[in-house]
């Protein structure tokens, strides 16, 4: 997959009734990435009629975690993960390798660094971190709470 590209959203079953719209992009890390990496996330949340403050949310979200990715591991891409379904949106975000303590809160300090995750604990319902599927890098994902519009 080319740098940027996005992939074809696709319908994901999770049992009787209950399916997901799920996308997924990757991105060069770099800082310049960013920047994509939100407008693809507003772009594919606006499709899905995502609700306004959700969809802000989680296009910080992706904004904070993308960000982390490119200036704390030895990534040469990231890969963003975004799912919707009743339940809410779930954004996910895998690089390709990671500080072995994995990603931690800082405290509030008068540094401009380190709050991004005390950003992603505020807005999300829940968020955390595991190992890639391939043992080469990490996820770090979110959840947020569905808006009120309904999904296409």
């Amino acid at each position: 997959m080319a740098p940027g590209s996005a992939l074809i959203p696709r319908l994901v079953d999770l049992g009787p009734r209950r399916e997901a719209l799920r996308d997924r992009f990757a991105l060069s890390a770099r800082p310049e990435s960013v920047a994509g990496a939100r407008r693809l996330t507003r772009a594919r949340l606006t499709a899905w009629r995502v609700g306004q403050d959700t969809m802000d949310a989680a296009v910080l979200i992706v904004s904070e975690l993308v960000t982390n990715a490119v200036v704390h591991t030895a990534s040469a891409r990231v890969v963003c993960e975004l799912e919707y379904s009743g339940a809410g949106v779930r954004v996910s975000v895998t690089d390709q390798g990671h500080q072995p303590e994995g990603p931690r809160l800082s405290p509030a300090s008068e540094d401009e660094h380190g709050r991004g995750l005390l950003l992603v604990d505020s807005l999300s319902t829940a968020w955390g971190a595991h190992e890639a599927a391939d043992g080469c890098g990490r996820v770090v994902w979110a959840r947020l709470p569905a808006g009120s519009e309904a999904a296409c």
